[in-house]
C-alpha cells in the first residue's frame, strides 16, 4: 500500500505523513507508563501499520525503561525493506527506575550503542535528544557530540524534542538541526513559534501526541478515564481530570466533519495537525492493530478551508486547550 510521503527537512528520509508512535508500547510499572500491555499486540500493531504503508516508526530508550525499543526490533525482525526507525536519548534511569534527563558529550554515545542492540539494527535513521537537560547543560555542549555521530554515519539524521526556539538557534550555530519534534493537537497549540521557526530553516517536524494522547478519538468518557489503570500516566494529568469536559465537548465536535470525509474523529484529529505549515509528519500511537485503522486514514486526508473555519469555531466555544486556533502561516 502507497501513502503520501514528504521530505524530512533537508535530509534524504522520505517519510509518510504519519508514523507509528511506540510510548504505550512501553507498557507501565515506570512514571509515565501507560498501564500493562501485550507485547504480541504491539508487534501485531507496528506489523499492521507497515503492512499498510507506514514507513517510520518513532520511540525512545525511556519509553518503558528500554522496553518499547525491545518490542520495536522484535516487530521489524526479518521485515523485507524495515521502516525507518526513529529514537532518542539523554533519559537516563538508575536502578530504582528514577528518570533523570541527562545529555552530555560522554552519555550520548553510549545510549546510542545501547539503543542499536536493544532495536537490533546497525544504524538509527533519526537519533534524537529527548529534553533538554535537567542540570543545566547546555545545547552548546551536547549538540556537537550529536552532529559528529552524524557525520561519522552512525546515524543518518539528527534532531532536537522538546526544544524551545532559543535552544534551537543556539545549535543551529554548531550544526544543521535536521527535525524538530514537538507537541502539537487541538489542545496543546503553544510550539506555533518553534514550528515556523522550522519551516523557515529547513528542520523538518515530527509532532507528537496529535490525538492527544487519546482525548481526540471520540472514544473517551468520564467513564472510561476513571477505569484507567492507576499506573497510566493519564490519570494524573489536568487534561484528563480538571480540562476533561472541555477537551470532550471538542472531540465531539469533530464528529460531523470525521461523517463528511468518512474517517474517524481521530483521523480528523492527526489531520489537522498535518495542515500546519512547516509540519512534515505526525506520530500516532496505536496498541493493538485496529487503532492503526482508526487513524491511518489521516496519512491521506487534506482538511478544506471550512473544515478549519469549523474546528477554530469549536476550539473557541469549547475553551480547551491554549494557543492559535487555526493553522498558521509562515
Amino acid at each position: 500500500m502507497s501513502l503520501p510521503t514528504a521530505r524530512l527537512g533537508t535530509t534524504d528520509l522520505e517519510i509518510t505523513r504519519v508514523g507509528f508512535g511506540a510510548w504505550a508500547i512501553g507498557g507501565g510499572s515506570w512514571v509515565f507508563g501507560w498501564g500493562s500491555q501485550d507485547d504480541k499486540d504491539s508487534v501485531d500493531a507496528i506489523r499492521h501499520a507497515v503492512d499498510h504503508g507506514i514507513n517510520w516508526i518513532d520511540t525512545a530508550a525511556v519509553y518503558g525503561l528500554g522496553h518499547s525499543e525491545e518490542v520495536v526490533g522484535q516487530a521489524i525482525k526479518d521485515v523485507p525493506g524495515r521502516p525507518y526507525i526513529f529514537t532518542k536519548c539523554g533519559m537516563l534511569w538508575d536502578s530504582a527506575w528514577n528518570v533523570k534527563r541527562i545529555a552530555r558529550p560522554d552519555t550520548i554515545p553510549r545510549e546510542l550503542e545501547a539503543s542499536l542492540q536493544r532495536l537490533g539494527v546497525e544504524r538509527i535513521d533519526l537519533y534524537q535528544v529527548h529534553w533538554p537537560p535537567e542540570d543545566g547543560t547546555p545545547v552548546e555542549e551536547y549538540w556537537p557530540t550529536m552532529v559528529q555521530l552524524r557525520q561519522e554515519g552512525r546515524v543518518r539524521a539528527v534532531g532536537l524534542s522538546n526544544h524551545s526556539v532559543s535552544l534551537l538557534e543556539k545549535a543551529e550555530k554548531v550544526g544543521h538541526v535536521d527535525s524538530l519534534q514537538p507537541p502539537l493537537s487541538m489542545i496543546n497549540r503553544t510550539q506555533a513559534d518553534a514550528i515556523a521557526w522550522c519551516a523557515r530553516n529547513g528542520t523538518g517536524v515530527i509532532v507528537y501526541s496529535p490525538m492527544h494522547s487519546g482525548l481526540l478519538t471520540g472514544t473517551f468518557s468520564r467513564e472510561r478515564v476513571e477505569s484507567l489503570p492507576q499506573d497510566d500516566w493519564r490519570r494524573r494529568s489536568p487534561d484528563f481530570t480538571t480540562n476533561l469536559d472541555r477537551n470532550l465537548a471538542l472531540a465531539d465536535a469533530l464528529r460531523p466533519i470525521a461523517s463528511r470525509h468518512g474517517v474517524t474523529q481521530a483521523a480528523v484529529a492527526v489531520a489537522w495537525t498535518l495542515a500546519w505549515p512547516g509540519v512534515t509528519g505526525a506520530i500516532v500511537g496505536a496498541r493493538n492493530p485496529g487503532q492503526v485503522d482508526g487513524w491511518l486514514p489521516a496519512a491521506s486526508l487534506r482538511l478544506t478551508q471550512d473544515d478549519l473555519d469549523e474546528i477554530a469555531a469549536a476550539i473557541e466555544r469549547t475553551g480547551a486547550g491554549e494557543g492559535p486556533v487555526r493553522p498558521l502561516s509562515v
